[in-house]
C-alpha cells in the first residue's frame, strides 16, 4: 500500500476572520465543499465524549484496530444473516476519508485495516480526531463538524447541547439518507437511537436523554456567515486557496453596523 495518506493535502476553505480570529466569512473550495479547519480544541467536549462512546469506546486504548468490536461485528453478521455493524474504529474511518475506496469487498476493509495501523504509528490520537473532524461527511457539500454546526445550528461547534452533539455523530454513518434539510424525519430517528444507546450505556444520564429527545432539531440548512462580504471576497480573491485572512475589525461591532444600515435602509424604502 505504500506510506499511508496523512491529510497533508487536504484542501480547506479560505476563511476571512476578524482581529479575535471570529469568522466573518468562509468561502466554499476550489472542489465546491464547505470545509473548514478544525481541531480537538475548537469543539464541544460533549460532542468528543459522545462520538468515541458511540462510535469506538476503546478509541484511546486500541492501535487502530479493535478486536472485541470486530469479532462482536461478525458474531452480529452471522445471528442476523445481515450486516448489522461494521466493526470499524474511528481510525478506520479516517482511513477510508483520506483514501475512499468505492467497492466495499473484503480486501478494502483489509486495506482500511492496515492503513488504520499505520496512522496510528504516525499520528496522534488527537491528530487522528482532528482529520475525523475535519473530513466528516454531513450530506451534500458539507464536510467536518465546523461546517456541519454552521450549516445546520448557525454556530460554531464550541458549544452543542446534547441533541445537537447527537445529531452529529448520527449524520456521517449515512450522510444523504439523514440530511436534517432533507430528511428531517430520518435525522430525528438517527438523533434519537444515539441518544438511547448512550443513555442505556451510561454515557448519560436519563434526565439528559429525555430532554435532548424533545429538543427541536434543524429542518433547513442556515447560511454561512458572510459579515463583512466586500472586504472578506477581495481578501479571499488575492488569498491563496485554504488560508486563514485576519482583518483588522470586530465581528460584533461589525454585525451591529449592518443591521442598523439595514433597519435604517428599509425605514428609508
Amino acid at each position: 500500500l505504500g506510506p499511508p495518506p496523512l491529510g497533508k493535502d487536504i484542501a480547506y476553505s479560505t476563511l476571512v476572520v476578524d482581529r479575535n480570529g471570529h469568522l466573518l466569512r468562509p468561502f466554499i473550495t476550489k472542489g465546491g465543499y464547505w470545509r473548514l479547519p478544525v481541531t480537538v480544541a475548537d469543539v464541544d467536549r460533549r460532542f468528543l465524549d459522545q462520538l468515541v462512546a458511540y462510535e469506538d469506546k476503546r478509541f484511546r486504548s486500541h492501535h487502530g484496530i479493535d478486536p472485541l468490536a470486530l469479532l462482536r461485528a461478525a458474531g452480529q453478521a452471522i445471528w442476523n444473516g445481515r450486516i448489522v455493524s461494521g466493526g470499524s474504529t474511528l481510525t478506520m474511518q479516517v482511513a477510508r476519508l483520506l483514501e475512499p475506496r468505492p467497492a466495499r469487498r473484503f480486501s478494502d476493509k483489509l486495506a482500511e485495516m492496515v492503513r488504520a495501523v499505520q496512522l496510528e504509528r504516525q499520528l496522534s490520537k488527537d491528530e487522528i480526531l482532528n482529520l475525523y473532524l475535519t473530513l466528516a461527511p454531513y450530506g451534500g457539500n458539507i464536510e467536518g463538524i465546523r461546517a456541519a454546526a454552521l450549516a445546520y445550528f448557525g454556530k460554531e461547534p464550541k458549544r452543542l447541547s446534547t441533541a445537537e452533539a447527537a445529531l452529529l455523530v448520527a449524520i456521517p454513518q449515512a450522510p444523504e439518507s439523514r440530511r436534517p434539510d432533507r430528511r428531517p424525519d430520518a435525522a430525528i430517528k438517527a438523533r434519537d437511537r444515539v441518544i438511547a444507546k448512550l443513555a442505556g450505556d451510561g454515557a448519560i444520564n436519563a434526565d439528559q436523554a429525555a430532554a435532548a429527545r424533545l429538543e427541536a432539531a434543524p429542518r433547513a440548512r442556515q447560511a454561512f456567515p458572510m459579515l463583512a462580504a466586500h472586504v472578506a471576497e477581495r481578501l479571499a480573491r488575492k488569498a491563496a486557496d485554504g488560508t486563514v485572512e485576519t482583518t483588522t475589525l470586530s465581528r460584533d461591532l461589525q454585525a451591529a453596523l449592518e443591521t442598523l444600515a439595514r433597519e435604517r435602509a428599509h425605514a428609508v424604502g
